[in-house]
């Protein structure tokens, strides 16, 4: 007589269907992403000691509002467009890019405005460009 045996039930995971899972989602990943390349300047930033510096007599001033209004030298501008800015201190420094020109903006004023006039000179090739700032209130006070 001839007994048959049972087969034994099969304890392992087969990792066919896994391995072509990962290997589907792995190709799905790598062909929907997208890669940017992010380009930063390199720049050194100044460092303050404290110390007043004074304008020099010749050197330009562009005030800019709260509002986002521009005026040079004291004359304001007429609108906000950046091709006005630069006609502006074209006319202002004579068509001489090496005059010192300085920028105050109001704290308030946007970022969008001080960047429109920083692009504004930079276009005219203004190599001296200062950015007036003022001491916070703490500092102004002496230590008890």
């Amino acid at each position: 007589m001839k007994f048959h045996r049972r087969r034994r039930a099969d304890n392992g995971i087969n990792l066919t269907p896994l391995i072509d899972v990962v290997f589907l989602l792995l190709i799905f990943f790598m062909v929907t992403t997208t890669f940017t390349k992010e380009s930063r300047l390199l720049i050194e930033l100044p460092e303050a000691d404290g110390e007043v510096v004074e304008s020099s007599p010749g050197s330009l001033e562009l005030v800019i509002s709260k509002d986002g209004s521009y005026a040079v030298n004291g004359q304001n501008l007429i609108n906000r467009d950046i091709r006005t800015i630069m006609a502006a201190l074209k006319d202002a420094s004579q068509g001489n890019a090496d005059t010192p020109l300085v920028i105050t903006a109001d704290a308030q004023a946007t970022h969008q405005a001080v960047i429109s006039a920083m692009d504004a000179a930079g276009r005219l090739g203004f190599k001296q460009l200062n950015i007036a700032t003022q001491q916070a209130a703490e500092a102004l006070q002496t230590p008890k």
